[in-house]
């Protein structure tokens, strides 16, 4: 099952079939976390709270 390199929480198949590059089974940020976020092919440091 894939999961979040940054806070290892589960994420769907197709969560990470749409978030990752080829050939990466794990997405590097999820929606449940709150302090980084994808920018474009980066992950960067969230500037504002997130599900404030």
């Amino acid at each position: 099952m894939p999961e979040c390199q940054n806070c290892g929480s589960f994420v769907t198949k197709a969560y990470a079939r749409v978030f990752t590059p080829r050939g990466v089974t794990d997405p590097r940020v999820c929606p449940d976390c709150e302090d980084k976020l994808r920018d474009g092919a980066d992950v960067r440091e969230a500037r504002s709270p997130r599900h404030s």
